[in-house]
């Protein structure tokens, strides 16, 4: 049995405090900080489109039923919408109730790069998001990591091998060996994690510093307490329909939940938690169709963010939004938070296009938001996290592609 200190949750937790103490003490680390976390978070990253492409293609092909396939997809993608649609709705209200805008001035703030983000919010187009989806050249798919053409991609490449019958199994036999190549590559990678989650920790404190939070501090209290909230009554009681415990699968995925908040970055455990599910005793064909759409379409904790962070604008500008603007807002981030998947910074151009759309809030006031946002992030990544493995195991029940002993070997060992 392995002492307290040779798990990798208790080296996450003491690198995490000595980045907080590292970057407090000596701000100047930021930088070489950056470097450390930017580097685990690259290696992690480089194993993401092939294990997300090989774990979909063995699944579709050994699901052999392309209506099967079309059904778990149909039932993610109404989950999805559903869950994200009552997280802006209850991100609408917790705002509402407690006005972290309140007293919060629109001074000392960077206006500049407010204006480069609703610049970049300007060229969103609808119909290029769409057409992005599909990939005109699977390399470069490949190449930029770009998790929904990979997906799109490996649904068709499962479906030839399906056509193939007993002439695509040794290539199945193949790419299944492939693939525990690179789950090994990632055991070796996440060794590394203490010293991602320093570098990630260590950059945050050191480049924004604590004083920042100060002025902001009841809109982050706001935002962390809506997302507990949401996790423990929202995801318990969907835990608790479909007969599973919340606590349990929380436990079970501490060590990917602790490296979200040392990276700040949900992908960072992408890989991990795609094995942690199988594990749990979801098939892996669920696991690889339901994980990859998740991320792109089911943001809960990006969607509780925005929906604050439109009402906290409102109420530092003395915007005073009437029922039928603040369900106009939920209308809008239900379509623009699908718009954001596979952008760099996406939270702030999804809310510069919002805020554009319903026209009664400056845009500049995200210039107020951008200082202290990174202190957000790690909530929305780790409530995205644990939204998609609820999910997945949802959709995994619904299709009786759920082993129950399996599960209950994981969670009581």
């Amino acid at each position: 049995m392995k002492k307290f200190y040779q798990h990798l949750y208790f080296q996450v937790i003491v690198a995490i405090i000595l980045g907080i103490i590292a970057g407090l003490l000596f701000p100047g680390i930021a930088g070489t900080a950056k470097l450390i976390s930017d580097i685990f978070i690259n290696l992690i990253k480089m194993l993401i489109a092939p294990i997300i492409f090989l774990t979909i293609v063995l699944g579709i092909a050994r699901m052999g039923d392309m209506k099967k396939v079309g059904r778990v997809g149909g039932k993610a993608l109404l989950y999805f919408e559903i869950v994200t649609t009552l997280a802006i709705v209850i991100g609408l209200i917790v705002a509402n109730w407690l006005k972290p805008g309140h007293g919060v001035a629109f001074t000392h703030v960077n206006v500049a790069a407010a204006a480069k983000i609703e610049k970049d919010a300007a060229g969103m187009n609808w119909v290029e998001f769409f057409l992005h989806i599909v990939p005109s050249n699977v390399f470069e798919s490949f190449a930029k990591g770009d998790i929904l053409q990979v997906l799109v991609f490996a649904i068709l490449f499962g479906y030839g091998i399906t056509r193939m019958k007993d002439a695509g199994i040794p290539l199945l036999h193949t790419f299944d060996r492939i693939s525990q190549v690179f789950f090994n590559i990632l055991k070796v990678i996440m060794k590394l994690a203490p010293l991602g989650a320093f570098g990630g920790m260590a950059y945050t404190i050191g480049n924004f510093g604590a004083g920042a939070l100060i002025p902001l501090l009841k809109l982050m209290l706001c935002v962390y307490l809506t997302m507990f909230l949401f996790i423990f009554l929202v995801l318990g009681s969907i835990a608790r329909i479909y007969r599973f415990s919340l606590w349990k699968y929380l436990k079970f995925v501490s060590n990917e939940i602790l490296l979200v908040l040392g990276t700040s970055s949900s992908e960072s455990a992408l890989p991990g938690m795609m094995e942690r599910l199988e594990q749990l005793g979801c098939s892996r064909s669920v696991v690889g169709l339901v994980i990859p759409a998740g991320y792109s379409f089911n943001l809960d904790g990006t969607s509780i963010y925005l929906s604050m962070a439109v009402i906290f604008l409102a109420q530092v500008f003395g915007v005073n939004l009437t029922l039928a603007q603040e369900l106009t807002i939920i209308g809008i981030l239900v379509i623009t938070s699908k718009g954001a998947a596979g952008i760099t910074g996406s939270g702030f151009i999804v809310l510069a296009s919002t805020l554009t759309v319903i026209k009664v809030i400056p845009v500049e006031g995200l210039a107020i938001l951008i200082g202290v946002d990174r202190f957000m992030s790690e909530a929305r990544a780790i409530t995205n996290l644990i939204g998609n493995g609820v999910a997945t195991i949802v959709v995994a029940k619904s299709e009786k592609e759920f082993d129950e002993a399996r599960y209950q070997a994981a969670v009581n060992a």
